[in-house]
């Protein structure tokens, strides 16, 4: 780290430390409009008592009384919805010098849960230090280090990592590419038999139909799907299909899309589209144009100009062809509708941060491309509320009684335009209310800091 980074680290400490506390005791939102998520519809006119970190009254604002020592905030015209959960995110290690800079852009989007795909020992640590105390950071669930071809030595071994990993006390596995199929089958049986749920990228050895055999909890990056709707006669050995198979899409059957999705739901697998990752590396919208983003101002200049050349570089990939890219983002948009309709779950996660995708952000992003892709506002927005809730089995995702008080205050209405999801005006977290002002005071540091 050089004297400047270090200079500009500790400034942001001091800056972030500076800011008073928030209230952790009683809120009330009165006579707010109530997005539950649990149904879909709005509840106008109530009141929302907040007590020690969980949701203990709702009811009309003529009803329910306001506790004389409650915070009281002022609900009118806004809508008082569950926090956001980014269900594959890559969070570095603990003592990593951008880990205050990656949770802070999470919370101050309303991103209450988030699900690690990029597994590190500390986080066991760091897991248990968010749950126990009252800080800036959203609840972590967390993988353990990647299964993969290079992590992996045969199908004994892959065994052995899964218990070690049970043993541990990590949340699930993640999976990367190269396993091969003993490997991966080793991994589900285990997994299986220790009732450990096991996520992430599909082995090409063993393709989407096998990943949902074997019990796979979630497919992410729809990782397979468009390999799977290749014509029978294909040869998979050894062609070069591109990021995500994208160069494969001219050659992509259509019509199996509804059969693959059917055998998804029938398997109770879920997927992580992460659709706007995929977008931002192969649409037309130029690297320029994302480069000057607003969102890029709390992004390390150094970060930003290695986003640009990785979507330089797969602008100029062998065989790249804007047509065949833009036929690619098509049919995983069908593919997401369809996966929707068969009765497949789907659970929002955008892989930040990865190419453009700044936390929080792009979270939103995300939900504007499932929009896209012909869910509506109340179906993307579950996908990143109660479904995700259900799916971890934690108690949040809903504005109900008894409920974590995860919150996210808006100034619109989500249910009517996605895009007022990051109309925010203010973030509970664990029942403690961060206003506007508190989020732009700790936003304000991050964009002081990103030289080089």
């Amino acid at each position: 780290m050089t004297r400047k980074t270090l200079q500009i680290v500790v400034a942001l400490v001091i800056i972030v430390l500076a800011i008073p506390p928030v209230n952790a005791g009683s809120t009330a939102f009165v006579n707010v409009n109530v997005v539950p998520m649990n149904i879909e519809t709005i509840i106008a006119g109530q009141t929302v008592i907040v007590a020690n970190g969980v949701i203990v009254s709702i009811g009309d604002v003529d009803v329910i009384p306001v506790p004389e020592e409650a915070e009281v905030v002022d609900g009118t015209d806004r809508y008082l919805m569950p926090g956001l959960t980014e269900m594959h995110a890559h969070v570095p290690d603990a003592a990593a010098d951008d880990l205050d800079r990656i949770f802070t852009l999470f919370v101050a989007n309303g991103v209450t849960t988030v699900r690690s795909m990029l597994g590190h020992r500390s986080h066991l640590r760091l897991r248990q230090e968010i749950l126990g105390a009252l800080v800036f950071r959203p609840r972590l669930i967390v993988s353990g280090p990647s299964l993969n071809g290079n992590s992996v030595t045969g199908a004994a071994d892959a065994g052995r990592k899964v218990r070690a990993q049970h043993a541990a006390g990590y949340d699930f596995i993640k999976l990367h590419p190269g396993l091969s199929s003993d490997e991966f089958l080793a991994i589900a049986e285990v997994a299986n038999e220790l009732g450990m749920p096991f996520a992430g990228h599909v082995p090409v050895a063993v393709g989407v139909r096998g990943a949902l055999r074997a019990g796979m909890a979630t497919i992410d990056h729809l990782d397979g799907y468009l390999a799977s709707l290749l014509p029978a006669n294909h040869d998979t050995s050894g062609g070069y299909g591109g990021f995500f198979d994208v160069l494969l899409a001219n050659e992509a059957i259509t019509d199996k899309i509804a059969g693959i999705a059917a055998e998804t739901a029938r398997a109770g697998t879920w997927n992580v589209a992460t659709e706007s990752m995929f977008e931002h590396r192969v649409s037309r919208i130029s690297p320029d144009e994302l480069r000057n983003k607003p969102e890029m101002q709390y992004m390390p200049r150094a970060t930003v100009r290695r986003w640009v050349a990785t979507k330089e570089r797969q602008l100029n990939e062998r065989g790249f062809d804007a047509e065949v890219a833009a036929r690619a983002i098509e049919i995983r948009r069908m593919t997401i509708y369809a996966l929707h309709e068969a009765g497949a779950g789907l659970l929002l996660g955008s892989d930040a941060p990865q190419v453009f995708n700044v936390p929080g952000f792009s979270l939103h992003q995300e939900l504007e491309y499932l929009v896209l892709a012909g869910l509506t506002p109340f179906e993307a927005l579950r996908s990143g509320t109660s479904a995700a809730a259900a799916f971890l089995g934690i108690n949040a995702g809903e504005v109900s009684v008894g409920r974590d008080a995860d919150l996210v205050l808006l100034d619109a209405n989500p249910l009517s335009d996605i895009t007022n999801s990051h109309r925010i005006h203010g973030v509970m977290l664990r029942g403690a209310w961060y206003s506007a002002k508190d989020l732009e005071q700790r936003l304000l540091p991050l964009r002081s800091s990103t030289g080089e």
